[in-house]
């Protein structure tokens, strides 16, 4: 009862500054930026505070354009009653985490393409370039990968990832996730809730697609990427089918190569 005479910030009686108003709305992006997607019920759960606090910090976020609300994804029977409003970063709300210089970048992206030729010449160019630019990436992972059980590769993955500054996640997958009812053994869903490079992949889906190639070796089964922060979606998800081979290498797959590449980006270069 006391925090309500506050701001309801936290649990407490302690009124709070605007600069701690600051800080608490900046640790709600993050807990987005972090988790994806979430709720004011799953915000407050996680930040310690008030529901009604955690709302008028969102509804302040969605006023700066920070986050919008979106209808949360429901897996399975949908219950009764209206569907929770989940909150997910704008653009502009990553682009407060995202790092520097990515006009530098499309501009260096763009340039190899036209100094290949353009066209398809470009952007084969483009993708031999991603390949490159994630090869020193596929072997510090691939150390971590082999000393791991199989049925703990995607949980190995998504550490190395986060360390590398993905937020990544790994969690069983529903049982139609990655293909037709009846026909999945059910799988993961390995999800990055941060890409640094979201805006440049966003006009060259080429380094989605050499990254899906990469999860798929280092897990030794194809992989299907099923959405995109590039395409706009609020996580990069990546369905890994269940029963993969506990050891070697498979290769990749036109399967996955057009999975990739259907999500990967909105403006192909």
């Amino acid at each position: 009862m006391a925090a309500r005479s506050g701001t309801g910030d936290a649990r407490t009686s302690a009124p709070s500054t605007p600069d701690e108003h600051h800080g608490t709305r900046n640790r709600v992006a993050r807990s987005i930026l972090d988790h994806g997607p979430s709720t004011a019920a799953e915000l407050a759960q996680r930040l310690e505070l008030t529901q009604a606090a955690v709302r008028r910090h969102l509804d302040a976020l969605v006023a700066e354009g920070v986050v919008e609300p979106r209808e949360k994804r429901v897996h399975g029977t949908r219950g009764r009653g209206r569907p929770a409003r989940a909150f997910a970063l704008t653009d502009r709300g990553r682009g407060a985490f995202d790092q520097a210089y990515d006009q530098l970048a499309v501009d260096a992206m763009r340039w190899i393409a036209q100094a290949a030729g353009g066209g398809e010449k470009g952007r084969a160019a483009v993708a031999d370039f991603a390949r490159a630019r994630v090869a020193a990436q596929t072997e510090r992972y691939r150390a971590e990968l082999e000393r791991a059980a199989p049925e703990d590769r995607a949980r190995v993955l998504a550490e190395a990832l986060s360390r590398d500054g993905y937020a990544a996640t790994a969690r069983s997958a529903p049982a139609s996730a990655g293909g037709a009812p009846g026909r999945n053994p059910g799988g993961e869903q390995l999800c990055q809730h941060h890409c640094p490079v979201a805006h440049v992949a966003e006009q060259f889906p080429q380094l989605c697609e050499a990254e899906t190639e990469v999860f798929s070796r280092l897990l030794g089964t194809h992989v299907q990427r099923l959405a995109t922060i590039a395409h706009g979606d609020g996580v990069c998800t990546t369905f890994i089918p269940g029963k993969a081979p506990a050891s070697g290498t498979a290769p990749t797959t036109s399967k996955t190569t057009a999975a990739s590449a259907s999500t990967a980006g909105r403006n192909p270069a």
